[in-house]
């Protein structure tokens, strides 16, 4: 009796996983061509709540779904505010929303963008690249963004004036911004409805960074575990040492901390580092850490880097005379904790601060560096 019971189990438990998928996959199902734009409420990075009903004098309106981490995304918001400028005389609005919710976003996700998709890194980003057009935060709950169904970022939803969608897919077939694409389908899409003619092609695929839905965040859970396995060392090092660290004849681009564990801002910033290794460290980064500690005190050291997970090069200068690591890591430094800097290969010292630093000012100064930034850099002037 027992191999029937357990083969009825068998199958209940495969049809409940199976039912689980199926609704997880209609919930994100893509909005069908001929159907009616589903509405919304959502706040704006200029602090206006916005809904369907705010473009509703648009003969099109144009849905773009799109965030600040991702590298295509980026890639197209020159165009997005191109494509606004160009249509806006003619009646089109445009309107970009972010579905990602920041929960679900891992920090080496983050590695092609200075800002993370929060409502407010939004308004950064919306101040720094002036967009044109309204951009507007889904992350905390994604209702709107679970009625349209966007595939990935960008992903655009054009819709007539009677608000049924004509058009979903790509905005052009060429990621990069410095190539002419062989098809604007976007642009091909709009100019066929301001004509009263059919679209030519209503669905294409598109190509970008995966939605960050919110039952992704358990991403961020298995990041955590992944990362407290990595192992934590603390070796000792010399002035010679120290120097060579500095000349940085590496190709990374490396920043350098000093702290110790009796200095108070040194224990409060030292997170802060920690982070942005994790975030930069596949692009061609490195964050070393030099303790000014004690060499006696090289366990407790060693204790404080394991507590914070500090799994890159951590060092504890070999002997006790601070005035010989000051003047290896470099002379100009008065000598107070912490102490920062940003090396590039072959010793150029492109950022230099002496207390407790601030994060977002660093993290910006790392990605616009020409060795990090974004994959398609816009052109020296």
């Amino acid at each position: 009796m027992k191999r029937p019971i357990l083969i009825f189990n068998f199958i209940i438990a495969f049809a409940l996983c199976f039912s689980l998928f199926a609704f997880r996959f209609d919930e994100h199902k893509t909005l069908e061509i001929g159907a009616s734009a589903p509405d919304f409420s959502l706040p704006g990075v200029d602090g206006k709540t916005y809904t369907l009903e705010s473009f509703k004098d648009a003969k099109i309106l144009a849905v773009v779904f799109m965030c600040n981490h991702c590298p295509t995304s980026q890639a197209y918001e020159d165009r997005v505010i191109k494509l606004t400028s160009d249509y806006a005389a003619k009646g089109v609005s445009v309107v970009a929303i972010n579905p990602n919710n920041p929960a679900s976003l891992r920090l080496d996700e983050l590695g092609y963008s200075d800002v993370g998709d929060s409502y407010e890194e939004m308004k950064i980003r919306a101040k720094d690249a002036h967009f044109n057009f309204p951009y507007l935060y889904d992350g905390e709950t994604e209702i709107a963004s679970n009625k349209y169904g966007p595939v990935c970022t960008p992903h655009i939803f054009i819709f007539d004036k009677d608000r049924k969608l004509r058009y979903q897919g790509r905005i052009d077939d060429t990621e990069n911004p410095k190539k002419t694409p062989h098809s604007e389908d976007a642009r091909n899409a709009i100019d066929a409805l301001l004509s009263a003619q059919p679209v030519p092609v209503t669905t294409t695929k598109v190509f970008g960074c995966s939605i960050k839905w919110a039952e992704k965040s358990v991403w961020i859970d298995k990041a955590k575990i992944q990362w407290a396995k990595e192992p934590v060392t603390l070796d000792t090092i010399d002035a010679k040492g120290l120097a060579e660290l500095v000349k940085n004849h590496s190709d990374k681009l490396r920043l350098i901390n000093v702290w110790a564990t009796w200095c108070g801002p040194c224990v409060e910033e030292f997170a802060d580092f920690v982070t942005m290794n994790r975030m930069y460290r596949d692009r061609g980064f490195e964050f070393v850490s030099i303790s000014a500690d004690d060499p006696d005190h090289k366990d407790k050291a060693l204790k404080f880097l394991q507590r914070n997970q500090a799994s890159g090069p951590n060092y504890i200068f070999n002997i006790d005379d601070k005035y010989k690591l000051i003047e290896a890591i470099d002379p100009k430094w008065e000598g107070a904790l912490p102490y920062t800097i940003l090396v590039e290969p072959e010793g150029k010292v492109v950022y230099a601060h002496q207390g407790i630093i601030d994060p977002d000012q660093l993290k910006l100064i790392i990605f616009n560096d020409p060795m990090i930034g974004r994959i398609y850099k816009e052109d020296p002037k």
